[in-house]
């Protein structure tokens, strides 16, 4: 037999003007957790999707069972043993959980009807095995985000494959969610099964991985047994160069000028925020935390006009101000980066050109007719000042890394010369490298004198970007701490207030 389930040696990859792999290497042992860590735009998931058959790789060769394969889609690869759990979710939402499970493949009653009282037990079964308690009869589409995060773990583990792609499978998991995912990863080894785990989260890598394979630009950079090695030098090896500080040093004061006042805010939604009162300052940038379901999305969105508001009262600029619509929130000059990138911020299959633009087209429209040489220019003028790397103008948004994508949306928002800038998690799914650019331009906007309102799930980044934490509970504001007064206790002390 040989000393890995899986080799892939050599393998290139090519799109228009970019050369996505260039020879990279992955050797996978069987029964192992296999880290795979890079920038984005490192090429990691690109290798994947030629392991699992959306690509094909130019060059190079991919060993499965010491037997070479050409995997030319991807019901080859699950009927080769290998599966995938993506990092942007695509559940059908009008459809019950069982059936996302098991599309493609349902069992049949004499072969012309679904046998379904077949596949709610066999979706009862599955979750008992890996203790998930989800109703497989409920529609996917009333599921939070991470609990269809782990219907995903559940239907990759049920093609019983030997090899499981984890592409960034704790982005929207809560703490116990995560430990319960290393759980169903523990029993998955002890299977023999292999895991190939895509992260950016520096200490899951180290608590689970028993070997790290690093990319840098398309290349490989090497594996190395996880036991050698701690956060520094993985970050080191990642981004070819020391990152001594996370964060930014703070180089300007923030102002005591209030921008916007909310008073008593209460959401039309009885299960969602009550009684919200706070202040954001000009220049400032204020943190937002709580666990998920604290109703923190909820509140910002209910700003920016896409959610009811039942009482309560909103001032900007000593204004009154009533988020009834987008139009209004952008009219007031409010700019909303969303939680889900893909889902709500970009639009894929249009240029990068059209994303930057698309929020003020208005702006480049004389007669009805947009000027579209200076949508062009404006757009590559904003995306260079926040050194967005892309191909061309007219290159897919979805073609690029989260890290410019996200770029793209920050210029997008930028074009509308907003005073107030909700950021709703804008780091998730980033890298290092990347995470240190949007602070460097969070940083920027602030000294300018723009407001943020920041929503983060990772404390270090809570803790390290903000000028003030602002705590939610359960749907109730549970404390405002000033930088000096925030730590890690603390947070997670109001965090917890109202549970």
């Amino acid at each position: 037999m040989s000393e890995y389930v899986l080799e892939m040696n050599g393998i290139s990859k090519f799109f228009p003007g970019v050369k996505a792999l260039d020879k990279v290497t992955l050797k996978v042992r069987p029964g192992s957790v296999h880290a795979l860590m890079g920038e984005n735009g490192a090429g990691k998931s690109t290798l994947m999707k030629c392991l699992f058959g959306i690509y094909h790789e130019d060059e190079g060769e991919i060993i499965l069972d010491g037997q070479k394969r050409s995997i030319d889609s991807s019901k080859m690869a699950l009927d080769l043993g290998v599966s995938m759990i993506h990092q942007e979710l695509h559940p059908i939402s009008f459809r019950p959980v069982m059936e996302n499970i098991w599309l493609g493949r349902f069992p049949m009653i004499g072969g012309i009807a679904v046998d379904h009282k077949k596949m709610y037990q066999m979706t009862k079964d599955l979750f008992q095995k890996i203790e998930l308690d989800i109703n497989p009869a409920v529609l996917a589409g009333t599921l939070s985000a991470s609990q269809l995060q782990l219907v995903e773990i559940a239907k990759a583990v049920s093609y019983d494959s030997k090899i499981i792609i984890m592409d960034e499978p704790t982005s929207s998991l809560t703490d116990n969610e995560v430990e319960h995912l290393f759980k169903i990863i523990a029993q998955l080894k002890s299977e023999g099964r292999s895991i190939i785990y895509i992260s950016h989260k520096m200490e899951e890598i180290l608590k689970i991985s028993d070997e790290v394979t690093i990319m840098r630009d398309g290349t490989y950079v090497g594996t190395w047994s996880a036991s050698e090695l701690t956060t520094d030098l993985i970050i080191n090896r990642m981004v070819g160069r020391d990152m001594t500080n996370r964060f930014p040093p703070k180089t300007y004061e923030t102002s005591t000028e209030t921008i916007m006042e909310v008073r008593n805010l209460t959401a039309t939604d009885p299960r969602s925020f009550k009684d919200v009162t706070f202040d954001l300052h000009k220049g400032e940038i204020l943190g937002l935390g709580g666990l998920v379901g604290a109703q923190r999305t909820e509140l910002v969105e209910a700003i920016f006009g896409l959610r009811g508001i039942a009482s309560g009262t909103i001032t900007i600029h000593g204004k009154p101000y009533q988020a009834k619509s987008v139009a209004d929130a952008k009219n007031h000059k409010i700019g909303l980066l969303t939680e889900e990138r893909r889902a709500t911020g970009i639009f894929g299959v249009l240029s990068i050109t059209d994303n930057t633009i698309i929020a003020s087209e208005k702006k480049f429209a004389s007669g009805g007719v947009l000027d579209n040489k200076k949508r062009r220019n404006i757009a590559a003028e904003e995306n260079k000042k926040l050194n967005t790397k892309t191909p061309t103008m007219e290159t897919l948004i979805q073609n690029l890394s989260g890290g410019n994508q996200q770029k793209v949306l920050f210029a997008r928002w930028l074009l509308t010369t907003p005073d107030i800038l909700i950021l709703d998690e804008p780091t998730r799914g980033i890298d290092v490298g990347a995470k240190y650019e949007i602070y460097t331009i969070m940083q920027a906007l602030a000294a300018e004198g723009k407001a943020i309102i920041m929503i983060s799930s990772e404390m270090p980044e809570l803790l390290g970007m903000s000028d003030r934490v602002m705590v939610m509970s359960d749907g109730h504001l549970a404390g405002i701490l000033d930088k000096e007064q925030a730590d890690q206790v603390e947070v997670m002390r109001l965090a917890t207030a109202y549970l």
